[in-house]
């Protein structure tokens, strides 16, 4: 098939007991091991009797109004409109505690707050919320299930998001929003076939600035920069909102930085926050380009305001990172220390940071229990960052033997569909040095260079001095062909046809 295109505290409520038709087998299955009781939010309980009656939903207007339909669409929201819907939906709920869409929309825009400013504490409220809509409409309720996805999504818990995303797509197949949450959930399981295969049924139920930028996503998994580019392009010029247009250019902004285009790559990040001040991970881009560009004062204070206004553990890392190669060891300390702060507060949230905490303990803690994290990790939801993480973290606990078997992985184009990543490189090259295997090494840490001469403030430089203690390949060519190579010599293996499951778009 030929692809076309590519969260404030709420107090004295509990929604009563089902009295409807029972839950469905799916929701039933998935619900499997959720505490039994009442829902409670907040710490007044008012235990409410049960009735038949559904509560027809009060219409909204204004920015409440907008912030509702977006959120239940999945759509970026301004921070301004989420605050406003959720003290709507809150004031509705207290007189109308047994409106399940009610409580659908609630949970999803608590779960958009708490991503928009990295406030872990609203994802067990929207947790509560999106169940209490369950347990009222315990039946076709797509938006509730839809919302458990994202937030299991959101929080890193992708075999969570697995469950509810396809019980939601069995429930109703024709569910458009569904898929597009099932692409990243995919992608961070490792699954690209299921990601390719979802992109197609999501293109095939709706078009539009959303499903662009889902596309876009899976085009640059594929290797398919250009077009991922061009998809993410179009997706901002269709956005309908500000804060839509502002998380599209980030995302270009994205793609700009890992393919090395700094100077694009920092106009995209002031297009966004141009477009929506809010759009934290823009600023925070912005001090990952400026660094690049020297501009090293003006780097630290978008770092440090992207830090303000979303106290994200990889912003924490990348400043903390910059410090050091700065030589300002005591401020890298404190980012550092700030970084494991907001991961334990991430962790009573319910969210898993075991990737970049596992990255920070190989480089800068205990690569031993960056190993044991990662291992944990890559058990349960072995994606491609988590193979390159573990694979380095083994690299720095001494084991390059088998830290090359997950570098290897990293870089698999079938494993991964043929993403290119200059830290994904420098690692294996890395890993390859310490095995004496100095073709394969030269050749990857090249490679990370040509994506991005500056992936890294620290690691970068790094690469470079290794390449120079390296020295050029002799004209002569190695005395064993199986250093060039790092394979065992001998005739070439035959080269497996195969046909991709996507196409590239028209």
């Amino acid at each position: 098939m030929v692809i076309q295109e590519r969260q404030p505290v709420l107090t004295g409520l509990q929604p009563g007991e089902p009295s409807g038709p029972r839950l469905s087998r799916i929701v039933k299955r998935v619900l499997i091991g959720v505490v039994a009781g009442s829902v409670v939010l907040g710490g007044v309980l008012v235990l409410l009797p049960s009735t038949r009656h559904a509560v027809a939903p009060r219409p909204v207007a204004g920015p409440p109004g907008r912030a509702n339909t977006a959120v239940t669409a999945g759509v970026p929201v301004a921070v301004s409109d989420l605050v406003a819907v959720i003290g709507d939906r809150e004031a509705h709920l207290r007189a109308h505690p047994r409106d399940g869409q009610a409580w659908a929309v609630l949970g999803n825009a608590y779960a958009e707050q708490a991503r928009r400013t990295g406030m872990p504490a609203y994802y067990p409220k929207a947790e509560k919320a999106l169940r209490a809509s369950l347990q009222s409409r315990p039946e076709q309720n797509q938006a509730a299930m839809d919302g458990l996805t994202a937030l299991a999504n959101a929080r890193g818990d992708f075999l969570a998001a697995k469950k509810w995303g396809e019980a939601a797509v069995q429930q109703s197949p024709k569910r458009w929003t569904t898929y597009a949450l099932l692409i990243d959930t995919y992608t961070g399981l490792g699954d690209y076939k299921a990601t390719r295969k979802t992109l197609e049924k999501l293109q095939e139920r709706h078009k539009g600035p959303r499903v662009l930028a889902q596309a876009s996503r899976v085009y640059w998994n594929l290797g398919w920069r250009e077009d991922a580019a061009a998809t993410i392009s179009d997706a901002a010029a269709g956005a309908a909102t500000p804060a839509e247009r502002a998380a599209y250019l980030q995302q270009a902004g994205e793609l700009s930085w890992e393919r090395g285009d700094v100077k694009e790559s920092l106009r995209y990040y002031k297009a966004a926050l141009a477009s929506d001040p809010d759009e934290h991970r823009s600023l925070a881009g912005q001090g990952r380009a400026l660094a690049a560009l020297g501009r090293m004062s003006e780097a630290m204070r978008s770092y440090q305001a992207a830090l303000a206004g979303q106290p994200a553990p990889r912003y924490a890392l990348e400043l903390g990172e910059l410090y050091e190669k700065l030589g300002l060891t005591g401020a890298a300390r404190v980012q550092y220390d700030l970084l494991r702060d907001r991961v334990r507060q991430d962790e009573a949230g319910g969210v898993d940071d075991e990737l970049v905490l596992g990255l920070f303990e190989a480089d800068h803690g205990d690569p031993q229990a960056a190993v044991r994290r990662l291992r944990a990790e890559w058990e349960r939801q072995p994606g491609i960052p988590v193979a390159d993480a573990l694979g380095w973290a083994l690299h720095r606990a001494g084991d390059d033997k088998e830290a090359l078997k997950f570098a290897k992985k990293a870089m698999d184009r079938e494993h991964g569909g043929g993403v290119r990543s200059a830290l994904h490189a420098y690692h294996r090259g890395q890993i390859e040095r310490g095995l004496d295997l100095v073709g394969p090494a030269r050749r990857h840490l090249a490679e990370a260079l040509l994506i991005n001469p500056h992936f890294s403030p620290l690691f970068a430089p790094s690469a470079q001095e290794a390449l120079t203690a390296m020295g050029e390949p002799s004209e002569e060519g190695p005395p064993n062909p199986s250093e060039a190579t790092g394979k065992p010599t001998g005739p070439a293996a035959p080269q497996r046809a195969t046909t991709p499951a996507l196409r590239r778009p028209a």
